[in-house]
């Protein structure tokens, strides 16, 4: 390898671990000169991170790096950029495999990697390995990751269920191993939790091309932002069904927050945006997996920013917010993704709308709305 060439990393993910290190076992054997990093955190409770370094042929070193501020990931972060230079400073390796542990996210590896990887390192695959039969029982474990032994540190408050969404949706590529307990609606699942991505069979000649395919770090992190996410659009298949709600009036802060637990449990996987009626100036993000909801704030609406700060704003979500412009509130709108099968579209469609404002209280005007009860106030100012 010349001394300006760059070396091709793509990072591998997953919760479904045996998926993971066969697709991982099968670039190595398909892409001459390549190697496979692996950092093992299941040693981080006892202070330690276990580093691999393995080819085709087996292993080809180890060592340990010792936690930072007592947390996995980021030993792990400190860690991974210098391993990544010392093989590209080598000159002989074509690709370097990441092979993320469990519960890490692709997110977070792959901003280090294109951030701090430098002029010798490019980003060039995310792939997130999947067995399809435990797509809808990972989607559905409520389980604090602590619990099921996969936390990333002491102060790892993530489920098994939101990680696992997290893995599934940020990818461009998943890697299908073949499994014979999956059926068609565990197929269908898959294909429309995350309609957009490539699906490649991880034993085909495909998983190498997508290894190399190439990856925009900045185009993934908007895809995932919830004013301009790539959200599913309807589909029915095999007993699975994604049901999209937008509307274009403010929720009833105490009516949506009586609702919520009949919400995030009326699917396996919901996501979106939403307003509310007397907090008008912010966007909610809403992220419910397993049973579990996430409520934050992902920042103003745009409607409510001077005409200055336009400039400020990435060019994804002013484009976001120009396609879907209504002359009286802007950008400021519900747009929620419940996807699961068994799913109940008519009876969710009538609980969502029993928590918009009525017609009396839309009619009343903002200032009105500013005085309804700040049922998430205990909730949204606390995170």
């Amino acid at each position: 390898m010349s001394q300006d060439h760059q070396l091709p990393v793509v990072i591998v993910a997953g919760l479904h671990a045996d998926a993971r290190k066969e697709v991982v076992e099968r670039l190595l054997r398909t892409v001459g000169g390549s190697v496979a990093l692996h950092h093992d955190l299941a040693g981080a409770p006892n202070g330690t991170v276990l580093r691999t370094v393995r080819d085709a042929s087996g292993e080809i070193s180890r060592g340990e790096t010792p936690l930072v501020d007592d947390c996995a990931c980021c030993a792990l972060r400190e860690d991974l950029v210098p391993e990544l230079e010392r093989q590209a400073d080598g000159g002989l390796t074509r690709l370097a495999v990441v092979e993320l542990w469990d519960s890490v996210e692709p997110k977070t590896m792959a901003e280090v990697v294109a951030t701090h990887g430098g002029a010798r390192i490019a980003l060039t695959g995310v792939i997130t390995a999947v067995d399809p039969a435990l797509v809808l029982p990972c989607l559905g474990n409520g389980d604090d990751l602590a619990d099921a032994g996969l936390a990333a540190a002491p102060t790892d408050r993530r489920t098994v269920g939101d990680t696992w969404a997290r893995q599934l949706e940020y990818a461009p590529v998943l890697a299908v191993v073949d499994s014979a307990d999956a059926d068609d609606e565990d197929r269908a699942l898959l294909a429309q939790l995350h309609p957009t991505a490539r699906q490649v069979p991880a034993g085909s000649v495909e998983l190498a091309r997508a290894a190399f395919a190439g990856f925009d770090v900045e185009a993934a992190a908007a895809a995932q932002h919830p004013a301009c996410a790539l959200l599913p659009q309807d589909a029915e298949e095999s007993g699975v069904t994604t049901f999209v709600w937008r509307r274009r009036r403010p929720f009833h802060p105490e009516r949506l927050h009586r609702a919520l637990e009949d919400l995030c449990c009326a699917a396996a996987r919901s996501r979106g945006r939403f307003w509310l009626a007397e907090r008008p100036d912010t966007l909610y993000a809403w992220d419910a997996a397993g049973g579990a909801l996430c409520v934050e704030s992902a920042g103003p609406w745009l409607a409510s920013l001077p005409d200055a700060a336009w400039e400020l704003v990435p060019p994804a979500r002013r484009a976001a917010a120009a396609l879907d412009w209504h002359p009286d509130h802007g950008d400021r709108c519900q747009h929620l993704v419940f996807t699961s099968p068994g799913l109940n579209r008519e009876a969710l469609e009538q609980l969502l709308d029993s928590c918009l404002l009525t017609d009396a209280e839309y009619q009343s005007g903002p200032e009105s709305w500013k005085e309804l009860p700040a049922a998430f106030a205990s909730l949204l100012d606390a995170a």
